[in-house]
């Protein structure tokens, strides 16, 4: 009876109940609170990321000017039009090799400078062209990339190293005149004479095609061959001005130096020489009798390198430019990561015996799989919406064959197309293309939290 009593009126010695505080969030602050600082961020959110993609979703399903409703056939277009086929394998390409490469590249670069003294000094000019912005990035490899030797750096490196091991033609374009000489086609781009060559009888050559303000170096006026041997001259039979007889070395005529002669008796070449600067040649005895000829490599077509922008090589050019500006950008995590690597773990591997491959494969690859990664998913993102670089890099004759996603989102809206339902819905599939990846990266950011 006591004891209900006491529960009734509270009792003397019953403590009394404090007062329940609000609720407030594990920061201790109280929720409104939070939600009005937080919402400048949403409304810009909203208005900058969610309703343009709720509208471009809208818009992919209206036609070209957005007065009828097309429902999914924009969908169907894309997936039948051959230009965005090659965008979509192309953006494959772009995602399935530049981020590879580029992570490659910074791995190396940053083991490899932590073993040299003047290691900042190059990263930071490895890092350097993340300062340049794609279009300047675009424009630079755009000259490097030029056709003309005499203006595109890779040409002209390229042309170098082939005439380091190869002969260059010495007159390309240059041909016999037909009207006068006894040159005659013989296959392969060489000349042969018809008939033959007789000793004391100086054999004469004459070419035409090339202008004589053209001929490289300063040539001397052409000389008659004198002498008892098989003999001869190569000249050009053209003069500034006109005059002269065909056929003839006349004065002011070029000799043609270094042209390649050939006594061929048989099919089977018995003798050769070349020209001397005032264009006589002089061949040995057995030459006698023989037919000359003039090999094709006389007037091949100058090496000029390599067509980088052509449909072949355009799409890994562009690729490779991409690469020089973020191979730094892979470099500089990369190092930061290999910096935070224990290097007992390291120095134990090589007390047990290991070599330096086998260190950098077996544990210093593995420690730093997270920021690699974590550069190899940045980079896939980061592709997938490559514009700068191929709009700018790759000549118009060569966009169909460098086309990736979001040129062809451009091309298709703004660049002549004037379909903005298509675009729309180019703009939906590079968004469903990017969400995988960025799951994936989202994913692995929890459970580095988790650890």
């Amino acid at each position: 009876m006591a004891e209900a009593v006491a529960k009734s009126t509270g009792g003397a010695g019953a403590l009394p109940t404090p007062p329940v505080a609000p609720r407030k969030s594990v920061t201790g602050t109280r929720l409104w609170v939070a939600v009005l600082f937080l919402l400048p961020a949403l409304v810009l959110l909203g208005a900058l990321v969610v309703y343009p993609i709720g509208y471009s979703v809208w818009r992919s399903l209206f036609d070209a000017d957005g007065s009828g409703f097309v429902g999914f056939d924009n969908y169907v277009d894309i997936f039948s039009d051959d230009s965005t086929l090659t965008a979509v394998r192309n953006t494959a390409i772009w995602v399935a090799v530049a981020p590879a490469v580029v992570t490659a590249l910074g791995l190396i670069f940053a083991v490899l400078t932590e073993r040299v003294r003047w290691g900042t000094a190059f990263k930071l000019i490895v890092f350097m062209p993340m300062a340049i912005s794609m279009l300047a990035a675009g424009i630079i490899f755009r000259l490097v990339y030029e056709a003309d030797p005499n203006q595109g750096v890779a040409n002209a490196v390229v042309t170098s190293v082939h005439d380091a091991f190869a002969d260059s033609s010495v007159y390309p374009k240059a041909r016999p005149n037909a009207q006068v000489s006894d040159l005659k086609a013989s296959g392969g781009g060489s000349f042969t004479t018809t008939g033959t060559v007789k000793a004391g009888s100086p054999a004469l050559l004459p070419l035409v095609g090339i202008a004589p303000n053209k001929l490289p170096g300063t040539p001397q006026d052409a000389e008659e061959a004198t002498g008892d041997g098989v003999t001869g001259t190569v000249w050009l039979d053209f003069k500034l001005g006109g005059g002269g007889e065909k056929g003839r070395i006349d004065a002011g005529e070029k000799a043609l130096k270094g042209v390649k002669v050939e006594a061929v008796k048989d099919g089977k070449v018995v003798a050769s020489t070349t020209s001397g600067a005032d264009g006589t040649f002089s061949l040995p005895e057995k030459a006698d009798g023989a037919q000359l000829r003039l090999p094709g490599s006389n007037f091949a077509a100058q090496y000029d390198g390599i067509d980088w922008l052509g449909p072949t090589l355009v799409t890994p050019a562009i690729i490779g430019s991409y690469v020089w500006m973020w191979a730094g950008f892979a470099m500089v995590l990369i190092a930061a990561g290999l910096a935070g690597v224990d290097r007992n773990l390291l120095e134990a591997a090589r007390v047990d015996g290991a070599n330096e491959w086998q260190v950098f494969r077996r544990v210093t690859v593995p420690l730093l799989a997270p920021v690699l990664v974590v550069v190899l998913v940045t980079l896939m993102i980061n592709v997938m919406k490559i514009f700068d670089l191929v709009y700018i890099i790759a000549p118009q004759a060569s966009y169909d064959d460098a086309n990736v996603l979001a040129l062809q989102l451009y091309l298709v809206s703004f660049g002549g197309g004037g379909d903005e339902g298509l675009g729309s819905a180019l703009g939906v599939v590079l968004l469903l293309l990017v969400l995988p990846v960025m799951w994936v990266n989202i994913r692995r950011l929890r459970k580095e939290r988790q650890r």
